[in-house]
């Protein structure tokens, strides 16, 4: 039998690889970004264009590299961090693999300018497929320049199943805020398409979160602080009353480096316990220092996720940490010794009641009476003269005459076909309707027994209504007396400015102040004034996350969130009259049987099922 098994060539072995390292244009970003803080770079800059499909390019003034160095650093598992596999349980740098460079150059188009403080003229490498086109002498200053053009080039299927400019833009820059929030020291600026999104100068942990999310973080966050012998925590919690229906802002790093830990999150959510609503999640912002051999961060390509030595205790001390910062900010309920007495009702006041103020009227003031003006000159009252009275009554002493109405008819309700009737009006309705348990609408009609969902029913009643707003540009407005300022972060206003069209056609009215307030002054009829900043911010999470995993519409994509929002919700207390309107709602839509996320919004019991139970 022939040998069938033989060894790869060096090139498909290198889109292997960067089939792991890079799955989209925030990979390429991670890694660059990384090796220029290892580089130890004081000033980082980062470019993209049209969602770094065309261009990525990081610029840093670390140490730069050689001639050789430079050639080598394409090559697979090519690394100054590691020399041996002990190394690998020792580590205090981000890139150790070696296998970052060399796959972004299998798959794109890379230059690289690149030069130590100690050399006068520096390097120039272009790539091509992980083929060196040229190696030049170049001049260029101090530090590394990466440019990664046209990415999966000689990978159509893997460049076809990216998303859309905006969508990778926004990985891009979860990707950024993970590299930026741990390195304050180090100075930013993040530019895409021509404009600067971000300018970042070096500060501490609370400025630099200021600077990424807005300045309103600053009286959200509670300070978390606390070293023991296992793990040095410190960094902040968000108040318990900005926790959102998303997990935007909730970071953890350990050793600098950002990780995922569904366990660590579990204890944090925990230390929230009581607090929060179960649907809600707390934002946080946590650095764990702990031993490098404790921990194992090479268990996935993308090193984000991690293995603790002893993780028990690593959630114990956690968890009674935040709840101790909580507590001692005044965040959660305490005991209060720091009362003051004076500010109490004193004691001689405190069985006395209240005394009942006193009205006196002028029992004797007839409005009808005329009297003189008053020496002080102020005009009497006058009874009106209204001429010419005696005119409304006119006609009124005709007799009316009964026989007119000998042949009136009054017209009966009439059936429909289906399950419901028709009364003089037009209006089809059902017999009667009652509430179940504050979830069901039940009503009778010809089949059987109808049961409604009102929290489905309501989504697509909004549903349908939202998408006609946004289709045909007609969503009606109501002016708010008090404009209101909301404050967001950078990325959400770029979010809010991508979907401004469409809410302003469903009604909603906006203008802008600055960088991060934006003023409301008018919204649609079903958004109570009260609920304006919390159907913003769900509208704006839920549409960063649902936009990615679903090939729809935009117009739909906001119909969906904003009847999901703003539809009547489980536990809601309807009167007759709301019961009615929903269910006639409800069966004038073009789809009442499904709601928006394709859930029933009804059923009916036949009749005959029920006489079977009754047997």
């Amino acid at each position: 039998m022939a040998d069938i098994i033989k060894l790869l060539p060096d090139h498909v072995a290198n889109q292997i690889a960067a089939g792991e390292v890079v799955q989209r244009p925030a990979s390429v970003v991670k890694e660059l970004l990384e090796n220029a803080i290892d580089a130890g770079a004081t000033l980082i800059k980062l470019i993209v264009k049209d969602g770094g499909k065309t261009l990525i390019q990081v610029v840093d003034n670390g140490k730069g590299m050689s001639e050789t160095d430079a050639r080598l650093s394409f090559e697979r598992h090519a690394t100054s961090k590691i020399s041996c596999a002990e190394d690998l349980f020792n580590l205090d740098t981000k890139g150790f693999r070696g296998e970052a460079l060399a796959s972004i150059a299998a798959i794109a188009h890379v230059d690289m300018h690149t030069r130590t403080e100690s050399s006068e003229v520096g390097t120039h490498i272009k790539i091509e497929g992980s083929k060196i086109v040229s190696q030049d002498v170049a001049a260029t200053p101090k530090g590394t320049s990466i440019s990664v053009k046209n990415l999966f080039f000689n990978i159509p299927a893997r460049r076809n199943f990216l998303k859309s400019n905006q969508v990778e833009l926004r990985h891009i820059s979860d990707e950024f805020h993970r590299v930026a929030l741990v390195h304050p020291s180090i100075e930013f600026h993040f530019y895409n398409n021509g404009s600067e999104l971000f300018n970042l100068p070096k500060a501490g942990h609370r400025q630099r979160i200021c600077h990424v999310f807005g300045s309103k973080m600053n009286n959200r966050l509670v300070p978390v602080n606390e070293e023991t012998e296992v793990v040095k925590v410190s960094g902040f919690v968000c108040k318990p009353e900005f926790a959102k229906k998303s997990r935007g802002e909730q970071f953890f790093f350990a050793n600098n480096r950002f990780i995922k830990s569904p366990y660590l999150h579990h204890a944090v959510s925990a230390a929230f316990e009581g607090l929060i609503k179960q649907d809600v999640y707390p934002g946080y912002f946590l650095y764990l220092e702990v031993d490098p051999s404790s921990i194992d961060i090479n268990i996935h390509p993308t090193k984000t996720e991690v293995k603790f030595d002893d993780e028990n205790t690593l959630y114990a001390i956690l968890r009674s940490t935040i709840k101790h910062s909580l507590g001692q900010f005044n965040v959660a309920p305490i005991l209060d010794f720091e009362h003051d007495p004076n500010l109490d009702t004193p004691y001689a006041y405190k069985e006395k009641e209240a005394s009942i103020p006193k009205v006196t009227v002028d029992a004797s003031f007839n409005p009808f009476q005329e009297v003189e003006a008053k020496p002080s000159g102020r005009p009497a009252y006058q009874k009106p003269n209204v001429k010419g009275w005696e005119n409304l009554y006119e006609g009124l002493e005709t007799p009316i005459d009964t026989e007119s109405f000998s042949s009136l008819e009054i017209e009966s309700d009439t059936l429909v076909q289906g399950n419901f009737y028709k009364d003089a009006e037009g209006e089809i309705h059902a017999a009667a309707t009652f509430q179940l348990r504050r979830k069901y609408i039940v009503s009778t009609v010809k089949s059987g027994l109808l049961v409604i969902n009102q929290n489905r029913a309501h989504e697509r009643i909004l549903f349908e209504r939202f998408l006609g707003e946004i289709t045909v540009k007609e969503g009606i407005s109501q002016q708010l007396l008090f404009p209101m300022e909301l404050s967001f972060s950078k990325q959400d206003r770029d979010v809010l400015q991508e979907i401004g069209e469409s809410l302003t056609n469903v009604g909603f009215v906006f203008e802008e102040l600055d960088k991060e307030t934006v003023k409301v002054t008018g919204v649609p009829l079903v958004v109570a004034e009260s609920a304006i900043g919390t159907v913003l911010d769900r509208l704006i999470s839920d549409y960063k996350e649902g936009f990615e995993g679903n090939m729809i519409s935009q117009a739909e994509l906001l119909a969906r969130t904003l009847s999901k929002n703003l539809a009547i919700k489980t536990g809601d207390v309807l009167d007759t009259e709301s019961q009615l309107a929903l269910l006639n709602d409800l069966f004038a839509c073009k789809e009442p049987t499904l709601s928006p996320f394709q859930k029933i919004t009804y059923t009916i019991v036949p009749e005959g099922d029920i006489e079977k139970k009754m047997n």
